[in-house]
């Protein structure tokens, strides 16, 4: 067997696979509001034939000869990267796996639904099924009494168990919610009501396309759409689709979360050309997209020296709103700290809190007997401890992420990491390369090239530890992380260190 007689199969793989992500993606954006019922057969029909396609018997033939074969670096990497596949999916019965492709899009529009109408009661059966299900499955897959929340946990970032994770959160639980508090308590005020005032949408919609643009987005191989939710999508490197969600009142959201999500453009489009229409055409894991995303928005996009020469073109094209904000004013507001409900408006100090959390419920549900009724009280009480303060309803509370009604269960977390991740990127970057003369000269070109270089190129050929070590000597270390939120924000506020 050759690797030609894998490609066909391969080929047939991201094909179906292109087919799901559209039906994906039309669904978020595009797709009539009653067509999901229908829609749903067609997403287990396709679901199916790939999970088929993955399994076929001859696949795994050709799959275990290659494993003694003299293959090319990218080639081990596609053998190993669908090996894993056939042992995560191979366990499960095809029938199951359907039908749980079919509950996902069935209650992703149910939660909408009980979003929109603050009706958690309509959302926890399917809820429940879910993470039953999910459950189940890893059970399938559980080698040597492996916990199965580990098991989902390393769907989305290899190499990170509850073991790292706790004691990650453990260090944000000392040394964030603190500071946090110490915030809250402090007297210095930072006035950001220009945000709040009532900004055209049309002109939100031009002005992000430009900033889009300005940090990198390819409008030849990228478009942006509007969703409820943000996200970001790709069926290769030259078809990234991104969206965002506009708001009258509040003018950051937008911006910020159309550079956030260009940061995880960034990475689909410098994906290597060899590997993009392959399983191993993708980014790493989550947490690694995550931190493309955050160091665009976050170590870019909130820096003082991104906005000194860009802050008069924002000023001018709202200038009925902007005319008396000044510079330091702007940039004191978009990094104000305020502690909030919802994660996706979640300021850069606050949002890691909104994921430990989520990771602290996910893990509660897989080591307990847990009542889905009291969820919503268990959010609460989590979101009063940690950010002191708590949901009014549970639109605003346990109903409002998308993520556990699509079954991704493990995914929160990586968001965390990529936070921690990107701030490691930024240390090592500020050190050893021309980072904030690229910053302030809006010179994206060259930022864009070192990270394709060094991390994007890859896909997922290597892991996210892997990487990092390639690039800055040290696997994952969250002091970076700790000490950039603790030196930026007493600095902010004043505060004695």
């Amino acid at each position: 067997m050759s690797y030609q007689d894998l490609e066909k199969y391969m080929n047939k793989r991201q094909a179906l696979n292109a087919a799901l992500t559209l039906f994906s993606w039309d669904q978020e954006t595009e797709a009539p509001h009653e067509s999901v019922d229908k829609t749903s057969m067609y997403i287990g029909e396709l679901s199916r034939e790939l999970f088929d396609t993955i399994t076929n018997e001859d696949v795994i033939k050709i799959l275990h000869e290659l494993e003694d074969e003299d293959l090319s670096l990218k080639q081990q990497a596609v053998v190993k990267h669908w090996l894993k596949d056939i042992e995560k999916l191979e366990k499960i019965p095809a029938e199951e796996y359907q039908a749980h492709s079919e509950l996902l899009l069935k209650g992703q529009h149910v939660w909408s639904e009980a979003k929109l109408k603050n009706d958690y009661a309509s959302f926890k059966p399917y809820l429940e099924k879910i993470f039953k299900e999910e459950k189940r499955f890893a059970g399938y897959r559980q080698i040597n009494n492996q916990p199965l929340y580990d098991i989902l946990l390393d769907d989305y970032e290899p190499s990170f168990t509850m073991k790292e994770l706790d004691a990650f959160f453990n260090d944000l639980r000392n040394e964030i919610v603190p500071l946090l508090k110490e915030i809250q308590q402090s007297d210095h005020i930072i006035d950001k009501s220009y945000n709040y005032k009532e900004y055209p949408i049309n002109k939100q919609k031009v002005f992000n396309k430009y900033i889009a643009n300005y940090i990198g987005f390819d409008f030849n191989k990228g478009v942006i759409k509007e969703s409820e939710h943000p996200f970001t999508t790709n069926f290769h490197n030259c078809d990234v689709r991104i969206t965002t969600h506009y708001y009258k009142n509040n003018l950051e959201s937008a911006l910020f979360s159309t550079i956030h999500e260009s940061g995880h453009a960034t990475y689909e489009f410098n994906i290597d050309d060899d590997i993009s229409l392959t399983p191993i055409g993708v980014g790493t894991s989550m947490g690694m997209h995550e931190s493309q995303s955050r160091f665009y928005e976050n170590m870019i996009g909130r820096n003082p020296l991104f906005w000194k020469n860009i802050y008069p073109k924002l000023q001018n094209f709202f200038l009925d709103n902007l005319k008396d904000v000044s510079y330091d004013q702007f940039m004191d507001g978009i990094n104000k700290v305020e502690a909030s409900l919802i994660r996706t408006e979640a300021d850069e100090l606050t949002y890691p809190l909104h994921i430990m959390v989520r990771y602290e419920i996910e893990k509660k549900i897989f080591s307990e007997d847990v009542d889905f009724d009291t969820l919503p009280q268990l959010w609460n009480e989590k979101y009063q401890e940690y950010l002191g303060i708590t949901p009014k309803n549970d639109t605003e509370g346990i109903l409002q992420d998308v993520h556990w009604s699509s079954g991704s269960i493990g995914y929160f977390p990586s968001y965390a990491i990529g936070s921690a991740v990107a701030a490691q990127i930024y240390a090592y970057m500020k050190e050893h390369t021309h980072l904030e003369s690229w910053i302030e000269n809006g010179q994206f070109n060259m930022i864009k090239a070192y990270l394709g270089e060094h991390i994007h190129q890859y896909g997922a050929i290597y892991n996210t530890n892997e990487l990092l070590i390639q690039l800055t000597g040290e696997s994952f270390n969250s002091k970076y992380y700790i000490e950039y939120l603790k030196d930026k924000y007493t600095k902010l506020y004043h505060l004695k260190r």
